[in-house]
């Protein structure tokens, strides 16, 4: 590649990481009503959740679920065309479906989303478009609608997937905080890898102790 060219693959390299950081700050001011709405929803939850999206959304909807089992809410990905082959025998009443689809209207996913419905299973969507299909048939929409500017062409799903996944980790973070869920459970839960290999506790969260409880001080 020659300096020209490299200084130009550079500069809009830059410029992508830039819009998109732009596009995951602005999901601060989209913590609302709505984000609380989100937090009783899956505290009041009695089963597991389940979380699905389809392509790109389909892996932040993995990364999602992972996260929020990694703070303590019972949480398993669910690729929406296996549940529709009969997976969907595993979301029972007492379980919560999050739905996550940037347009709302990925066909496989509004049909997954409103057949567990009618097993008693209520809908979380996660969408840019409030008058979508998914947007209008949820129990609970949050909409996500950052700049058309943070996906190139306005088409593919770059910055907008991780909008709605920093939205989710606030999502785990608060929820951790909200049950009390320290660091010796993270811990062991997570015996593999390096994270493993820790033998004193991270510094507690904010306002609890070590163990996740409320600290006195």
């Amino acid at each position: 590649m020659t300096e020209t060219a490299g200084a130009s693959a550079l500069d809009a390299a830059r410029d992508l990481v830039r819009r998109e950081g732009r596009g995951v700050t602005e999901v601060a001011e989209h913590l609302d009503d709505t984000f609380l709405a989100a937090v009783d929803l899956l505290t009041a939850c009695t089963g597991k959740v389940f979380v699905t999206g389809s392509g790109t959304s389909g892996a932040i909807a993995r990364r999602m679920a992972h996260l929020l089992a990694v703070c303590g809410t019972p949480s398993v990905f669910l690729p929406a065309m296996d549940a529709l082959h009969g997976t969907m025998g595993a979301v029972v009443s007492g379980d919560v479906l999050i739905t996550i689809s940037r347009g709302g209207e990925s066909a496989e996913l509004n049909d997954l989303s409103t057949r567990v419905q009618q097993r008693g299973v209520p809908v979380m969507a996660i969408t840019a478009a409030r008058g979508s299909t998914l947007g209008t048939l949820a129990d609970l929409t949050v909409v996500l609608d950052v700049s058309e500017q943070v996906d190139p062409g306005g088409v593919i799903a770059m910055g907008s997937t991780l909008v709605a996944a920093v939205w989710g980790d606030a999502l785990a973070y608060v929820l951790m905080r909200a049950r009390g869920y320290g660091w010796d459970e993270v811990l062991f839960t997570h015996p593999a890898g390096a994270v493993g290999r820790i033998r004193e506790l991270p510094d507690a969260l904010p306002g609890l102790d070590g163990h996740g409880r409320p600290d006195p001080a």
